[in-house]
């Protein structure tokens, strides 16, 4: 019995490490070529596996590129999370300027993740929506985990507030990315930081809290 229980562990071990030398190669496959070159056969070929075990851990390609999806979402979550520094936020405010900064940090240095968000505006197709509904719902899930009680002021409506910040900060990474400034604005550091700046202010006035309403 314990040595049957060994040999499963054993399986359980080198499974995991495989998906996890499947998931990195296919996360470099896409960067490097994209989805015109995101196949079984390179991503195998990477991994330095039998693509067999593609279809078997994943089902396919698609099975595939919806797992590349939750683990870059996820960790786009756990990266908002570590900004946070274990200090909860205090209004949500101060919640939301903690998301679109952190959301900006981590889309800066992550060159896979921009791909993604340009292929989602540029090549809309079913697979590159996988990733755009996963880092969706990851974003979701982290301010209802992280908001507690706290609530946007009345009459002002958070989601389409929050929805034009984040679609805010993607472009401007996309654009400083790309050509290295937006509407004159070289996005340098200290460019960067006078982004910073005037999105912590608009969060703030955004959502300054009016006579009555909740905070």
């Amino acid at each position: 019995m314990t040595k049957y229980l060994s040999e499963k562990t054993t399986k359980s071990r080198d499974r995991a490490r495989t998906e996890q030398e499947i998931i990195a190669a296919a996360r470099y496959v896409l960067a490097e070529s994209g989805f015109q070159g995101f196949g079984i056969n390179a991503i195998a070929r990477r991994a330095g596996c039998d693509k067999q075990l593609i279809y078997r851990y994943y089902g396919g390609l698609d099975g595939l590129a919806e797992a590349i999806g939750n683990d870059v979402a996820n960790c786009l979550g756990r990266q908002l999370t570590e900004q946070m520094q274990g200090i909860p936020a205090t209004t949500y405010a101060d919640l939301i300027e903690r998301l679109v900064l952190g959301f900006v940090a981590v889309l800066r240095a992550d060159s896979l993740m921009q791909r993604v968000v340009a292929w989602e505006i540029s090549e809309p197709t079913p697979m590159v929506l996988r990733f755009s509904a996963a880092r969706a719902f990851v974003l979701r899930r982290w301010v209802e985990r992280e908001r507690g009680t706290l609530t946007p002021p009345d009459g002002v409506d958070g989601a389409a507030l929050n929805a034009i910040l984040i679609a805010a900060a993607q472009q401007l990474v996309l654009q400083g990315s790309a050509t290295g400034g937006f509407a004159g604005i070289t996005l340098d550091d200290s460019g960067w930081e006078r982004v910073r700046q005037a999105l912590s202010r608009m969060v703030h006035a955004a959502y300054a809290a009016t006579p009555g309403a909740a905070v």
